[in-house]
């Protein structure tokens, strides 16, 4: 999903990016994409040049964010199933997304201004969004821990929509507590729940 360099970059270049791409996920997610550039390689500890030359403009960087973001969610769903029971591994999942939808409502205005000119950017990003929640969510089911009339796109609907409500940073935990809820109410009949599934 991120947007890779075109060729492989040198370590120290590599680390750069990664730095640049960690500071600004911060502060986008406290401050919104309008937060200036310059405070953004300061605080990475680069030049205003380096920044340029990985991100040449803000939609550039604010869609490596951005892609790193929706990656981070897919590794996600492909580590926690190995480390977690089925319904533990789709409730830790649920509640990351969180943590990626705080980082977007801060770059929400431009992420929409830019769906128009890159659409494939974006319906990929939603492609990997759904079959990320469909590799936590179908174990859960086959374990019986969570109901079976539940589907991937409705819940990152769910959740999404979770997220949308509350935009700030005590809204945050208003999201986590909600999750609970969701998750809760996807047990909801589930022939194996348990409060320790």
């Amino acid at each position: 999903m991120t947007q890779a360099p075109t060729k492989p970059l040198r370590a120290d270049a590599a680390r750069n990016r990664g730095k640049l791409i960690e500071v600004a996920t911060r502060m986008f997610t406290a401050q919104g994409v309008d937060v200036s550039l310059e405070d953004v390689a300061r605080e990475a500890g680069v030049g205003i040049g380096t920044l340029y030359r990985h991100f040449p403009t803000r939609c550039d960087l604010v869609l490596a964010v951005y892609g790193t973001q929706v990656d981070a969610l897919d590794e996600r769903s492909r580590v926690l199933p190995t480390q977690l029971p089925p319904g533990e591994a789709l409730h830790e999942w649920m509640r990351g997304f969180v943590d990626y939808y705080a980082v977007k409502m801060g770059m929400v205005n431009l992420l929409r201004s830019m769906m128009q000119g890159q659409p494939e950017t974006f319906e990929r990003a939603r492609t990997v969004m759904r079959e990320s929640a469909e590799r936590v969510l179908s174990p859960a089911i086959e374990a019986g821990v969570i109901r079976a009339d539940a589907t991937a796109p409705e819940l990152v609907r769910a959740l999404g929509g979770i997220c949308l409500a509350s935009t700030t940073p005590e809204g945050q935990e208003t999201s986590l507590a909600l999750v609970d809820l969701v998750f809760d109410g996807l047990r909801y009949g589930a022939p194996n729940a348990n409060p320790n599934a």
